[in-house]
Parts: C-alpha cells; structure tokens; sequence
C-alpha cells in the first residue's frame, strides 16, 4: 500500500477520499513465461466501490439461493459461488461484455457479472418467465450476450471454449474467450484435447482453472498426481493468480489477455476456495473441518480483503460500503420475491425457441404422434 493521490477538497470536518490509490499484490508463479503480471497495480475509488457492489451483489444472491433451496423454493442442482466472488468480478475487470464467456455449472456469479439482474437469476432458480432463459435452464444452464453458460456436463465446456476462440481468429476480430473449469475436471480427456488443438491453432483462449481445492469431496491431493493446475498444460504458458485477491486476479487477466491475443492460449489457476458443500447435497463438512472454512472466511474472503484496501487508503467510508450491502440487500429482496411469485412456464412454452432464428416448426413429443408447435419468438 504506496502513496496515494488526494482528492483536491474535502468537506469541512471530514475525511478526505482518494481518486485512487496503489497497491503490492502477491507476485504469479509463472510456467514457460518470461515475464509475469505487475505486482503494483491502482485503483480508483470509482472502481473500488464497483467492484465491492459487484461482489456483494453475487454474495446477497447466493445466500437468498441458499435459503430457497433450503425452503424448497429451489429444486434440481445448486452450486454457489460463495468464497469465489473475487475471481469473476476481478477478471471482468480486464475484460469486455464482447470477450466471450463459458464455465461450469458453479455459474451464478459469472451470470450476475455478465450483464444478467438478480431477477434473472433467481427467476431462473424458480423456473419462473423471468429468468434469463424464461426459466427452463435453472442453476446450471443461465446464458447472456456472449455468456455460454453454464454447463452441466463436468469439462465439457473447455472445448467448447475452444471453440469459441476458434470463431474469433477466423473472424480476425480483436477479443479473447475465456474457458473456466474447477480442479474437479482438471483430469479430463477432453480438457487436455482442447488444450493441444489451442495451442496449435494458436486461439486467443484463456483456460481459466478455479482451484476451490476439492472435486465434490475429494480433496486436489487424492486426485491430481499434479496439483499445480498453472502448469498442467505443459507446453502452454501459465500462471496461479491468489484467487481471493480482486485486484491480483484483475491485474493477471489483463497480461493473460495481452499474452493470449497476440501469443496464443494461456492457462490460469485460481487459488480460491468455496464456503459451501459442492452443491446444496453436499453439507461440505464431511471432508473438511468447520476450523479450516472459518480460516479462509477471516484471513482470506474477498470482500473483506477489498473493503480493508478501501477503508485503509481512503477510498470510501464505511458509511458508503453499508449503504451499498443495503441497497444490494434492497434488490435481491425485491428479485427473490418477484422469482417465486412470478408465472409459471405453460407446458406449451417448453416447445418453444428450440432452434435459433429459424421458421416455426412442430416438433415431436413424448408419446407417439404427439405433435407440438415450436415458436423461436415470445417466452
């Protein structure tokens, strides 16, 4: 923490903010790189405060998923991002809404960041029209502009990030496509294929591994001969970022899509953690030990480490952070009561927007000769 630059005036009697201030964060381990991100990096208050929004945002509505599902409000598969808030808000933080994105089914987050509201996110939970994809994707499956969800099919989303950076060499179009993927699928084939053909179509793809430390109940040691994800890609360059750091993820993101863009993929750990069980099955103390969440929760947690960083060096009063977590309090109350008393999908609706900008056209049901007309506008 260096010196920072002061705001020209202050009100009488008050503490004078700073438009930005500088910052040491932990330096990358670095594979087959010969340079490496900035460890000193700024950041303005404007930027502070957005980011500790973005953050509590995401927390506020896991939580309220967390309660629902518990309620049995919410049905099906529920992963949440609880603990991992810093690697989605800091990576958006050197990336446009035009670099696509696809991840896992641990999904919510990068939905909230991507553009889509608390509605439609817990809407979608409920199964209700509001949600972003009117209700008929739920936890795992939540899609925007240029975000490709959620996918439920554990790895299955690497090469289709691939993919995805494949379109945007043959295009030639100036963006980067980001792949993520959690420690628990770091041992697929198909993971290690996308890699290879990445790298020897030289895609602009960062392979993003959120290293939470365990796949479902396994803890990385008992299933990886190798747990360092960073350089798991062998002849491709990498980096373990500190996950927990908002501004450490930001600051390697910006050299990975540097890096990508004009050398090819690139592939980053993220040493994060989740609070929760793998999904709201999973009481997540079975593995571990209620002492080692309490640990991470009081040295580690995102939101605490950036809400020190904006008290310390006058970036904000603790006065504007409560009114933040309440108005972010406010919304998703709000959305949750909207995503349980909303509409309901009609069986008819289910039929609907199968195909992407194609004719109307009928589709076959589940019994035979059950026909039903299939509409790609409306819900």
């Amino acid at each position: 923490m260096l010196a920072r630059q002061v705001r020209g005036l202050c009100a009488l009697g008050r503490r004078c903010l700073s438009d930005r201030a500088s910052f040491d964060v932990k330096a990358c381990v670095t594979h087959k790189l010969s340079e490496s991100p900035a460890t000193s990096v700024e950041l303005s208050r404007d930027d502070a405060l957005f980011y500790y929004k973005q953050m509590a945002m995401i927390r506020r509505i896991e939580k309220a998923a967390d309660t629902m599902y518990l309620a049995k409000q919410i049905r099906g598969f529920c992963h949440l991002y609880l603990g991992q808030e810093a690697v989605a808000v800091g990576m958006e933080g050197a990336l446009t809404l035009e670099d696509p994105v696809i991840t896992a089914y641990r999904a919510h987050g990068w939905t909230y960041t991507r553009g889509v509201s608390p509605l439609g996110i817990l809407a979608e939970l409920t199964g209700r029209v509001s949600g972003c994809a009117d209700g008929k994707g739920g936890s795992m499956h939540m899609y925007n502009e240029n975000f490709f969800g959620g996918n439920g099919i554990v790895g299955a989303q690497v090469p289709l990030g691939a993919g995805l950076g494949l379109k945007i060499k043959y295009m030639k179009e100036q963006k980067v496509a980001v792949a993520l993927y959690g420690d628990g699928a770091s041992n697929q084939g198909q993971v290690f294929e996308a890699f290879n053909m990445a790298h020897l179509w030289k895609l602009p793809v960062i392979f993003v591994c959120e290293n939470n430390k365990y796949g479902m109940g396994t803890p990385a040691e008992r299933s990886s001969a190798s747990t360092e994800y960073y350089s798991r890609g062998d002849y491709m360059p990498g980096l373990q970022v500190d996950g927990q750091d908002v501004l450490a993820v930001r600051e390697a993101t910006r050299f990975a899509k540097d890096f990508a863009m004009n050398s090819g993929p690139i592939l980053m750990e993220m040493d994060t953690y989740r609070y929760k069980g793998h999904s709201m099955s999973d009481p997540g103390t079975s593995y571990r030990t209620r002492e080692e969440v309490s640990e991470v929760k009081n040295e580690r947690d995102p939101i605490n480490l950036l809400e020190e960083k904006i008290l310390q060096n006058d970036l904000g009063t603790e006065e504007e952070l409560k009114a933040i977590d309440k108005a972010v309090k406010e919304e998703v109350n709000v959305a949750r009561q909207k995503a349980l008393s909303d509409v309901e999908l009609t069986t008819d609706h289910l039929y609907h927007k199968i195909y992407y900008r194609t004719p109307n056209v009928t589709v076959r049901g589940t019994e035979p000769f059950d026909f039903h007309k299939s509409e790609t506008t409306g819900l």
